[in-house]
């Protein structure tokens, strides 16, 4: 079966070609014929045209002939004046259309002839009016001259108008005729292109169904590759949530043991200080060492403090969402200098989500203090009572977003903490423009 595809194409080819072939042959013949004849019903068209025109002008110059020798007044005069210019140009146009035709250049002479004669009759009276020879002008008029003339004119007018239609007519015959031709030809060129088509048609459903059946393999291997990297995404998500539980986990137990135990050493050690500088007020060198150690024991006290708040920040369980966002602002504005802004609304939420957003807004700060080159930085926690949205800004410098890897700045952690809060994070920045991180989560409902 699949050694008779070639011929069988190759004969659906064939037949196609002959057939464009033949159309172009059929539609160039037919494109000629009617450029012809298009050409000639122009021609005739406007033979047509100027003879009413020469007609025009003939009718225009008597008017104005016979008002003029009735009134005398020059103003009826013009009509005349103007058609007479108007018919030599006329005529010459006449010439230029009949110039590969002799016969009716043959007639137009003696168009020619009865028009100049019409003039010249015309003329004749006009100057004999204008001279004041009335009876003169009178008995020209009288005579029948110029209305047999006129009637020349018509005559011969109305014969090259007829030689005109018939050339017109005939012009519309062979435009019918080549469109018949069109028809014929449009007719076998589709009856071979139906043939060629049909071929074409069982080659390519043979072919179909052999890529039907490849795609169906590869459509079963694609779905199973998916679904394995859909498994190791889902496993990869998993191991680092879990990860990131753990770290919270560790962090709070490390807070915790520095609270505890490092905590009351130091408090203890600071206490011991104090009741020997309040012994040895007599001695200035020994009580000068005890205030120098009392300074450091408190550095380690407020060390301690800071280590703890960034291990696991006691003032988001004590004191709530805002208040633990206000302090660690203030804390932030104190050791970098850029000035914060911060506009916080009291948002109910459960302790992971307050966490989430606590931690979005510490890594935006620290990478606001290491990159950004700020002078000013703005934190916005807005209630919508289905959802909160978040947002840390700055007039740093900025970046360009698609020219940064993913993990720069933290931003992959930072991405994943909220997606796995069910929440979106939204990184905007333009080069010298600042930047923007906004972060939206559900609202957990109270049970």
């Amino acid at each position: 079966m699949h050694w008779l595809a070639p011929p069988k194409m190759a004969v659906s080819l064939l037949l196609a070609a002959l057939a464009a072939l033949a159309l172009v042959g059929i539609n160039e013949a037919g494109y000629r014929q009617s450029s012809r004849a298009l050409a000639d019903i122009d021609a005739a068209l406007k033979v047509r045209s100027t003879l009413n025109q020469i007609l025009q002008n003939m009718l225009d110059a008597e008017t104005g002939q016979r008002g003029y020798l009735l009134t005398g007044e020059a103003s009826y005069r013009q009509p005349y004046d103007t058609a007479v210019k108007q018919v030599g140009g006329h005529l010459a146009a006449l010439r230029q259309l009949y110039a590969e035709r002799p016969a009716e250049r043959a007639r137009l002479a003696e168009l020619s002839n009865h028009v100049l004669r019409k003039i010249a009759e015309m003329d004749m009276s006009v100057r004999l009016r204008q001279d004041g020879k009335d009876e003169a002008w009178k008995f020209v008029i009288t005579t029948d001259v110029g209305r047999e003339e006129m009637d020349s004119i018509r005559k011969t007018a109305g014969e090259l108008a007829d030689i005109s239609s018939e050339t017109l007519h005939q012009s519309q015959i062979q435009v019918m005729k080549s469109l018949r031709l069109a028809r014929i030809g449009t007719a076998i060129v589709a009856l071979a292109a139906f043939i060629a088509f049909f071929l074409y048609l069982r080659q390519a459903h043979a072919l179909r169904s052999i890529g039907e059946r490849q795609q169906e393999t590869l459509q079963r291997e694609r779905n199973a590759l998916e679904d394995e990297v859909r498994e190791r995404t889902a496993s990869l998500a998993e191991l680092a949530t879990h990860l990131q539980d753990v770290r919270e986990t560790e962090r709070g137990y490390l807070a915790r043991e520095l609270h505890d135990e490092l905590g009351s050493l130091l408090t203890a050690a600071k206490l011991d200080v104090a009741r020997l500088k309040s012994r040895l007020l007599e001695a200035p060198d020994a009580t000068q060492r005890l205030q120098h150690l009392t300074e450091l024991l408190n550095s380690g006290i407020a060390l301690k403090r800071r280590i703890i708040e960034d291990l696991r920040p006691s003032s988001l369980s004590n004191l709530g969402l805002v208040a633990s966002l206000e302090i660690l602002g203030r804390e932030f504005a104190e050791r970098s200098g850029i000035q914060v802004q911060m506009a916080l609304e009291p948002v109910a939420m459960d302790e992971s989500r307050q966490l989430t957003i606590y931690r979005m807004v510490q890594e935006s700060l620290t990478n606001i203090g290491k990159y950004a080159e700020a002078s000013e930085a703005t934190i916005v926690l807005k209630n919508y009572e289905s959802h909160a949205v978040v947002e840390v800004a700055d007039n740093g410098k900025g970046f360009d977003p698609q020219r940064v890897r993913p993990s720069t700045h933290g931003l992959a952690g930072m991405r994943h903490r909220v997606e796995t809060a069910r929440g979106k994070l939204t990184i905007s920045s333009t080069p010298g423009r600042g930047t923007r991180v906004s972060a939206m989560l559900p609202i957990a409902k109270p049970i």
